[in-house]
């Protein structure tokens, strides 16, 4: 009798990337990240075991988006007081703080649970064009959609 092959996470070899988000729309690029974090971009993939490679984005601030979302895009969240409700604009968290917006667009895409916030913690997102992960000698990463 034959068994089906089940691969595990300690069996693969974790790979870094890099993508360049300038210019790039914001939704379409984050599916992808959210794939390959996921491993769904492998042929080994299991929805039980973190069988994704790491990313780094860099350029967060140079992110695109269609329409009329810059001024009709509103991140909330609460504070824990009473009347604590917080809204920012998509236009002013792109100038103050660019790389929790990829951030954000990403973790929805991922799984809500604790196999999830693992995943998540193999994005790295930079404002700028640099990062220090050079050590991990990622590879440029050319997104197609």
């Amino acid at each position: 009798m034959r068994s089906t092959y089940i691969a595990k996470e300690a069996d693969l070899e974790k790979k870094w990337y890099v993508i360049d988000a300038s210019g790039m729309t914001l939704g379409r690029m984050s599916a992808e990240i959210a794939k390959i974090l996921r491993g769904k971009n492998k042929p080994q993939y299991a929805p039980n075991a973190d069988m994704g490679d790491y990313v780094i984005v860099i350029n967060a601030e140079k992110v695109a988006v269609t329409g009329k979302k810059l001024e009709q895009k509103v991140y909330q969240h609460h504070t824990g007081f009473v009347g604590g409700l917080k809204t920012v604009r998509l236009d002013k968290m792109l100038e103050t703080k660019p790389e929790e917006v990829i951030k954000h667009a990403v973790k929805g895409m991922l799984p809500k649970n604790a196999l999830g916030r693992k995943m998540f913690s193999k994005l790295h997102v930079y404002a700028g064009a640099e990062h220090p992960h050079a050590a991990q000698k990622p590879e440029v990463l050319e997104l197609k959609f």
